[in-house]
């Protein structure tokens, strides 16, 4: 799960977690993310980590590609192969249809059988939709920067333009809670933030 700023919430992704158990899945770990999606995947803390804990047949889902990743099809290709690599497949609702290869575990027709997930049929048909869909997301986000850079530029033009707020709401909760003697780690944990936003919230404040 990957959001791209301090201030977005993971939560709504956590209905990942909800589907794949009811398709009987298990669920060995789940790894959350608050970075740019434009990160290379090595300097990606949890990524990196998922990366490094996978094993043979594991399935790593993702909500969306750009989950994953936002990079350019180069490099968004070597992470998906540096996922493969370990014997995993990956699975995204939006590129290979989720419900349709878990009736697997409600039919015994031979192309839902479980083995089908492990196949090299699957793993064909899912390498081809993967190359597409890294395409069509380094793309996407190409055009929305660009067209938001064009908003910036009209904006600072009409002078209009304020720059991103700050999370005000947040920053306070952090506070209160500092002030309470809570410590750094739980306050990030608790608020659902980074150990880093809390120590430069705190910060900024004692200055």
């Amino acid at each position: 799960m990957r959001v791209s700023t301090e201030e977005q919430d993971l939560q709504r992704q956590d209905k990942l977690i909800d589907d794949a158990k009811q398709k009987g899945f298990y669920v060995v770990a789940v790894y959350r993310e608050k970075i740019s999606g434009t990160t290379e995947w090595e300097k990606r803390p949890e990524l990196s980590r998922l990366i490094s804990d996978l094993q043979q047949n594991d399935i790593v889902i993702a909500e969306s590609i750009d989950r994953l990743t936002r990079l350019e099809p180069k490099k968004a290709l070597e992470l998906i192969n540096a996922i493969q690599s370990k014997g995993a497949k990956i699975q995204v609702p939006e590129i290979f249809d989720f419900d349709t290869v878990s009736q697997s575990l409600g039919t015994s027709a031979e192309v839902f059988d479980p083995k089908f997930l492990m196949s090299d049929l699957f793993s064909a048909m899912q390498n081809m939709f993967l190359k597409l869909a890294v395409s069509v997301a380094h793309n996407d986000f190409q055009k929305r920067k660009e067209r938001q850079h064009q908003g910036i530029a009209l904006a600072r033009k009409q002078k209009k333009y304020r720059g991103r707020q700050p999370n005000t709401a947040l920053h306070h909760a952090i506070i209160e809670q500092r002030k309470n003697g809570i410590s750094i780690k739980e306050t990030a944990a608790i608020l659902n933030t980074s150990e880093s936003t809390v120590l430069r919230v705190w910060r900024q404040r004692k200055k």
